[in-house]
């Protein structure tokens, strides 16, 4: 009989441990997200921030529960993210991209779903550095960057 009542009990603490998990979850996640209207028009060079190495400069604006959102503005070398998906959506400026063993145009409008360990980046742009949207999921670990030749 103890070995029923245990066991019950134990079930019982999971299901009630499972149930708390769920409710406060949105509350958790509401944290981390707030209403907003990101003009991304009045976000480019220095008003992203410092640049990197490479000369590109990036403000994130979102970060939630299993994804990230920024604007980059610059150019970049040839890189892949080995754990991180990458979504770029091409606010400004024309040019061309390396993407997985192609070199590709893009320009404003452009949406680019680059898949975590494929090749992108090295880029030249015509004019006007790019631009983009970037969403990572999940969010990009500060060393989830291999920069190719």
């Amino acid at each position: 009989m103890n070995r029923t009542a245990t066991a019950l009990s134990i079930a019982l603490a999971f299901a009630a441990g499972c149930g708390v998990t769920h409710l406060l979850r949105p509350a958790i996640a509401a944290e981390s997200i707030m209403p907003q209207i990101i003009h991304t028009g009045d976000f480019s060079g220095d008003a992203l921030g410092p640049a990197n190495a490479g000369g590109m400069h990036s403000k994130m604006f979102v970060s939630a529960e299993g994804a990230t959102i920024s604007i980059q503005d610059g150019n970049v070398g040839k890189h892949l993210h080995p754990n991180t998906n990458e979504i770029q959506y091409i606010l400004e400026g024309t040019g061309t991209i390396w993407l997985g063993d192609k070199e590709v145009s893009v320009k404003p409008g452009d949406l680019i779903v680059i898949p975590k360990g494929t090749a992108h980046g090295g880029t030249k742009p015509d004019g006007r550095p790019l631009k983009a949207i970037a969403i990572k999921t999940p969010p990009q670990a500060p060393d989830d960057t291999k920069m190719l030749n």
